[in-house]
């Protein structure tokens, strides 16, 4: 039952963990099917509304996104059969908003939760530190509720650390240099139009260097653009989380194509070294494979300061967002900020801090 302190976000969330956790609640229909959530995340105007707009074959204009939303999608497996629920969550904003990831991961969806890493081809200096950021902020996250399943559930918690190395082969020689992400990931690289018409040899480092990274992760690893073709092979990796379609077995790591390679089909030999020479590899200090490609990538792409990625526009400033009665308020309020500001300040000044 709703309470009359609850915020619009209450109740979003209340209504989303319901339809996720139908156990919970005895008006749920028999038969119904519920099904995974997936959150979106990446680089600001990276394309990630795009992407679930046409997974969800919606013939939409896409708009920026505002912080966190939400929206879902239906598909039936079989004639005659309830059809199957998919949550999508966008998180807005680039790496600023980037806290936010705690709303939808929850210790009651954990178990069908997965992540969509959309990482802007076109901008290669701010490629790494958006994925490091997101996905280090979020895999936290993640830990968390797994340690508080370890005590409270601990069958589901061991069923969360073994499915995270489901996707490599047992005995797999990589199993050693790998670390798994905690829950399902695809890393899409977006703009492949743009970044195509990079130069041969950067075109290599960034797609090099995201093979490693999917792969150190047990994530897929997919390049599209506004191309329909490019943009099925996306939808193809997102329908198989999202609705359990069958995962598809076909490859491309030709560095002058667009990659795509489902988790679990690459390996470190096929991948090979850091594109360094042996001698710059030498001086580099590095405890993990990863530090060690992230060192030499930025030494070809510096990174942009966390700072710069920060999405510093006001939302209530924009336009479409516009309301005359709440925008009047805002301003009156804004005034009546400033002279609080005003006269603290003449206060402060006032006073006498001398000691007898």
């Amino acid at each position: 039952m709703p309470k009359a302190s609850d915020t619009l976000w209450d109740l979003a969330i209340a209504e989303v963990e319901k339809r996720e956790n139908p156990d919970d609640d005895d008006d749920v229909k028999p038969g119904e099917v519920w099904g995974k959530s997936i959150l979106f995340m990446g680089n600001k105007n990276g394309g990630k509304t795009t992407i679930i707009l046409r997974c969800l074959e919606r013939e939409e204009s896409p708009k920026p996104t505002l912080a966190l939303e939400y929206t879902f999608g239906r598909r039936a497996r079989r004639h005659n059969t309830p059809k199957d629920v998919a949550h999508f969550w966008e998180l807005g904003g680039g790496t600023s908003l980037v806290e936010l990831i705690r709303i939808p991961i929850t210790v009651h969806n954990i178990r069908s939760f997965a992540v969509v890493l959309v990482l802007d081809l076109s901008k290669p200096n701010e490629l790494w530190t958006t994925m490091e950021s997101l996905l280090q902020v979020t895999r936290n996250h993640v830990n968390k509720i797994v340690t508080k399943l370890e005590k409270t559930n601990p069958e589901v918690a061991a069923e969360i650390k073994q499915r995270m190395w489901n996707n490599l082969q047992r005995d797999h020689p990589d199993s050693a240099l790998v670390d798994p992400f905690p829950i399902p990931l695809v890393i899409i690289g977006s703009k492949y139009d743009i970044f195509h018409e990079f130069d041969s040899e950067m075109r290599k480092i960034i797609s090099k260097t995201l093979r490693f990274v999917s792969h150190y992760y047990g994530a897929s690893l997919v390049f599209t653009s506004k191309s329909e073709a490019l943009l099925l092979k996306a939808r193809a990796l997102i329908n198989h989380l999202a609705f359990g379609y069958d995962k598809s077995k076909s490859v491309s790591v030709d560095p002058s194509k667009p990659l795509f390679i489902p988790a679990g089909l690459d390996s470190m030999s096929q991948i090979g070294p850091p594109p360094a020479s042996d001698s710059d590899l030498g001086k580099m200090r590095a405890n993990t494979p990863l530090e060690l490609w992230k060192k030499v990538f930025e030494k070809t792409f510096p990174p942009k300061s966390f700072s710069d990625l920060q999405d510093t526009k006001d939302p209530a400033q924009d336009s479409q967002y516009a309301e005359y009665e709440v925008d009047v308020m805002r301003a009156q309020k804004n005034q009546e900020l400033e002279q609080y500001k005003r006269n603290a300040s003449k206060s402060w000044k006032e006073m006498d801090f001398d000691s007898d």
